[in-house]
C-alpha cells in the first residue's frame, strides 16, 4: 500500500495513481464477476503482455485492490480475487460503464 507520503494531495490523483492504467481498469473490471486464474486474464485481456499482467496484478495487490489465493493443488492453482476495498470500486467501474454506453450512443445518433 502507499504510504501517507507517497499519495498525491489531490483524492482524484490518488486514485488515479492505483487504478490510472488501462489494464488495470481492464482487469477489476473483469474481477468484478468472479475471481479468475492468471491464464484466463491473459487470454481475455487481448493485448496484453505477461509482464504487464504480472506487474499489474502484483501493484494491485500490494495496494490491497486484489488478492491472490494459492490452492495448495499438483499442479498450484492461483487465483485472484478483488479485496473488500476493490469491491469498493464497484460505484466508479460502474459509472464509467455507463457514461462510456451514453458516450457511444450519442456518436451513434450522429451518423
Amino acid at each position: 500500500m502507499l504510504t501517507k507520503e507517497e499519495m498525491p494531495a489531490c483524492p482524484v490523483a490518488t486514485t488515479v495513481q492505483l487504478i490510472g492504467s488501462k489494464w488495470k481498469l481492464l482487469i477489476i473490471r473483469n474481477l468484478m464477476q468472479r475471481p479468475w486464474r492468471f491464464n484466463e486474464l491473459r487470454r481475455d485481456l487481448a493485448g496484453i503482455s505477461q509482464k504487464v499482467l504480472t506487474d499489474s496484478l502484483r501493484s494491485m495487490e500490494e495496494d490491497g485492490i486484489i488478492t491472490r489465493t494459492v490452492y495448495p493443488e499438483v499442479p498450484p492453482r492461483v487465483e485472484y480475487a478483488l479485496s473488500e476495498l476493490g469491491k469498493s470500486m464497484r460505484p466508479i467501474i460502474e459509472a464509467m460503464a455507463e457514461w462510456g454506453r451514453n458516450y457511444k450512443a450519442r456518436c451513434a445518433g450522429r451518423v
